[in-house]
């Protein structure tokens, strides 16, 4: 059987008590880790797991830089890295210029700001106290390159696997083979229906084929006609076409879908790509994240 994966996790309004629950059966069942979005608090989150488990590896991925002062950021940190016994993973990202909008926040120059933000909270451990490893958000080869040269890891998502060694290169040799963090959010959907569940995985990714980062990032990976595709049809105003434009190429090469064994065998090759810590992020055909959950539970039972 595979090794299990990481898993993503996140705690909404009305469920936040039952998500830390589903939390301790993660890590009775043995999965790498759990990795918590940035809406529902992820923070917040990863707070509650330094007490509701015992042994597991958890992290943000990702904390959003422009919602909290790196003072803010760095003695939260510390605090959750001290008192879940060094487990946490402080994944730091820069978000999208839409979504920060949204939030009332301005983006400035990201790979600036990145190295500005780790900078200052490194400084800030002789106040603070000892920090996690830090692991800046990255997709395209700048912020690769910036996460190998300043952090101690880097964590994708929605990443291209064909396209991995290329992003990886830009990653000292070195720094690699000495335990460098390597993880990718991967959008799944486990149902031997798999057209159902590749239905389910483009609903998934048809609000990031709007963001321009994206659409960038996976025409550096060789999607060039379908993103071309999908900005004329945005230029167009018609959203509708986006599911159509999704190739099953693209879709197999960003997410996985299909049966328990298929995704199985879809870890294993994100692993060979160099993803160290594979995160699933788990969606159902038949039901929300608790359906989604028991599902991918059943399949690494």
């Amino acid at each position: 059987m595979s090794t299990l994966p990481a898993l993503s996790l996140a705690a909404m309004p009305g469920r936040r008590r039952a998500t830390v629950e589903l939390a301790s059966e993660i890590e009775r069942r043995g999965f790498a880790g759990i990795y918590c979005a940035s809406f529902g608090d992820g923070l917040g989150l990863c707070l509650s797991l330094a007490f509701a488990t015992k042994t597991l590896r958890f992290g943000t991925a990702i904390a959003n830089i422009y919602t909290r002062s790196a003072f803010d950021m760095a003695q939260t940190a510390s605090f959750v890295h001290e008192m879940s016994g060094g487990r946490f993973v402080l994944g730091l990202g820069v978000s999208h210029a839409p979504m920060n909008a949204r939030l009332g926040v301005e983006t400035g120059k990201p790979l600036a700001d990145m190295r500005k933000y780790v900078e200052t909270i490194r400084d800030l451990a002789k106040q603070v106290g000892e920090l996690p490893p830090i692991v800046p958000a990255a997709l395209r080869r700048r912020m690769v390159s910036l996460a190998g040269e300043i952090g101690d890891g880097a964590v994708f998502a929605n990443a291209a696997r064909s396209h991995m060694a290329t992003s990886l290169a830009n990653v000292p040799k070195d720094k690699l083979a000495a335990g460098f963090f390597v993880g990718n959010m991967i959008p799944t959907c486990i149902d031997d229906d798999r057209a159902a569940a590749a239905a389910v995985n483009r609903k998934t990714l048809s609000g990031y084929l709007m963001l321009p980062n994206y659409r960038n990032y996976w025409k550096e990976a060789g999607y060039v006609e379908e993103m071309e595709a999908v900005e004329a049809a945005l230029a167009k105003g018609e959203r509708e076409k986006l599911a159509s434009l999704m190739t099953d190429r693209w879709l197999a090469d960003t997410t996985l879908f299909g049966s328990a064994a298929e995704v199985r065998d879809g870890l294993d090759a994100w692993r060979a790509a160099g993803v160290s810590t594979p995160i699933v992020v788990p969606s159902s055909t038949r039901g929300g994240q608790m359906k989604a959950f028991e599902e991918v539970m059943a399949a690494f039972a």
